[in-house]
């Protein structure tokens, strides 16, 4: 099986490029893209449920200052360099197309071919799915890096003294993340429209939040894994019982 992610012509000038993946994930997909809309309708009450729940966490984090201080300063620093600086494109190309072939690896998938420029990128790979169409838009790979890099340098070395600069690091790559991301997917993504817009924004913010809501309580030590998922089906739970008293 023959998959590839392509670049196609840019639609956004200020951008200046668009990654796409053109035929590939669209043609491999054995779901209907009807059966996907129905799935997104039904998962909009998970994603209703998340924001109170990610409200909650953020104010029950909210005294560690020692972590928010310079997850806050490494984001403001990417900010600057976004709004000031040339937009570092083939590291961001690089990051999409690995993000592709990292879940493409988790689901027993082979790597044909690579390819990334500043303009565009290209893999080829021999099984996809929609979490390997889509995790470039809700998998941050270069925080994920950044933690792993952490993780094996306090293992090996004793790194809890640069907690700070681990901090500062992870907010500037998550708002990497974020900022070029949301500049992506305003151009047309054959990533998304070959699942459906519905159905990938779902997983998107799903996948983003997910992340959130199992990374905060983790940097903080401020509330449980277990609590967290509690309120956010809690919150889902509530909601769905509003809708089905106005039923």
């Amino acid at each position: 099986m023959h998959l590839a992610d392509e670049f196609v012509k840019p639609r956004s000038a200020f951008l200046g490029i668009e990654l796409a993946s053109a035929p590939a994930f669209p043609a491999t997909s054995a779901v209907p893209k009807w059966l996907k809309l129905i799935v997104g309708l039904l998962l909009l009450p998970l994603c209703a449920g998340a924001m109170p729940t990610f409200v909650k966490v953020l104010r029950v984090s909210g005294g560690a200052v020692e972590v928010w201080v310079p997850l806050a300063a490494g984001a403001a620093c990417w900010l600057v360099v976004f709004a000031l600086l040339p937009r570092p494109m083939w590291i961001y190309v690089v990051g999409h197309e690995l993000t592709h072939v990292v879940w493409a690896w988790l689901f027993g998938g082979k790597l044909k071919k690579f390819k990334a420029t500043s303009q565009g990128g290209e893999v080829v790979i021999t099984k996809s799915n929609f979490l390997v169409a889509l995790a470039p838009y809700f998998f941050p790979l270069y925080a994920v890096l950044v933690v792993l890099l952490f993780l094996i340098g306090h293992l090996i070395w004793g790194w809890a003294r640069w907690a700070p600069v681990f901090h500062l690091l992870l907010g500037a790559a998550y708002a990497f993340h974020l900022t070029l991301t949301w500049e992506i997917l305003q151009t047309r993504q054959s990533d998304i429209t070959g699942q459906g817009y519905l159905f990938s924004g779902v997983i998107i913010f799903l996948g983003n939040m997910l992340g959130l809501l199992l990374g905060i309580p983790l940097l903080t030590g401020k509330a449980s894994l277990l609590t967290v998922l509690g309120w956010w089906l809690e919150g889902t739970g509530g909601l769905l019982k509003r809708l089905s008293a106005l039923l």
